[in-house]
């Protein structure tokens, strides 16, 4: 696992190298909401009790655009720019 494959919230700034040394390549960190593990997403947000990968983010900003029935045309760029490159 590369290390910018997994962003970390929430971590206290002086535990931040005390994290980083306890912290091994073979660490797994699964998706609250789909269960995937990082190694199966694009990217992962490691939040202090929570987790969500890119593509549930992604799917959650979708449904929060869609909520109001008229993305603006730059959210529709973006998502369209996402879901095309999930696709491949």
């Amino acid at each position: 696992m590369s290390d910018d494959k997994v962003v970390k919230l929430g971590a206290k700034r002086d535990n931040h190298h005390k994290e980083e040394a306890d912290n091994t390549n073979d660490d797994l960190v699964y998706c609250s909401f789909c269960k995937r593990p990082n190694t199966q997403v694009l990217k992962m947000v490691k939040g202090p009790g929570v987790n969500i990968c890119s593509e549930c983010a992604m799917i959650a900003v979708q449904y929060l655009i869609l909520n109001d029935r008229m993305p603006s045309a730059e959210a529709q760029q973006i998502l369209d720019a996402f879901w095309g490159k999930a696709r491949k």
